[in-house]
């Protein structure tokens, strides 16, 4: 059985994991001809599911409601049909701790408290502080690893995760600190809040409603 997803259900799933881009960088998320992805969009923009929006020179695709919905419909029939369910729902429940601790690890990048200050900026003149974050990214990202084995498994789509995130663990430990939790950047924060949003979308769940 083939592992694959379809091209129209990976354009519309590239824009519910980006949030809101352009074209070219949801065809760049599962490797998609440019041409055929802007088709897909105007198609999916027709049917309601994706929106447009340009401001201040800037543009990019969105998924509305009912587009979200007809994502999440989608993803469930496509695991049904390779029978994944079991195995991406255990992939999640062993998901959440780690989940906790790169929060955790990233709030601690961000904050360092001082003496009467519980939220002060960190401004990475501890390099003992950073250090300890660093260690503990990369024991999440050997935890990760056999994570998104089994994940691919399942569905090549998931795949790339582990790769993505060891690559700009690799460079926030190079000196590069953005990797750590930039939003405009592929780093480990955003690797992570993609792969979650992944699973949930997968399995139909409520962010909000998590433990």
């Amino acid at each position: 059985m083939t592992r694959d997803s379809l091209p129209d259900l990976l354009v519309l799933h590239a824009v519910r994991l980006t949030g809101f881009a352009d074209t070219s960088v949801i065809a760049h998320r599962f490797g998609l001809d440019a041409a055929e992805t802007e088709e897909a969009l105007r198609d999916a923009e027709a049917r309601g599911w994706v929106g447009h929006t340009a401001f201040a020179g800037t543009g990019g695709w969105s998924l509305t409601d009912s587009g979200r919905a007809e994502n999440e419909r989608r993803l469930a029939a496509e695991l049904a049909r390779v029978g994944g369910a079991d195995e991406v729902r255990a992939v999640h429940r062993e998901f959440l701790p780690l989940n906790a601790r790169l929060l955790r690890a990233c709030t601690d990048w961000q904050i360092r408290p001082a003496a009467g200050d519980r939220l002060a900026v960190n401004d990475h003149s501890d390099p003992a502080w950073d250090a300890r974050i660093l260690r503990e990214l990369a024991d999440i990202d050997r935890a990760l690893a056999p994570l998104a084995d089994r994940l691919g498994s399942v569905l090549t789509r998931f795949r790339g995760y582990d790769t993505r995130f060891a690559a700009a663990l690799a460079r926030a430990r190079a000196g590069e600190g953005a990797w750590v939790d930039r939003t405009d950047v592929d780093s480990c924060h955003r690797v992570w809040f993609e792969l979650h949003e992944d699973l949930i979308a997968t399995l139909g769940l409520d962010r909000h409603a998590e433990p």
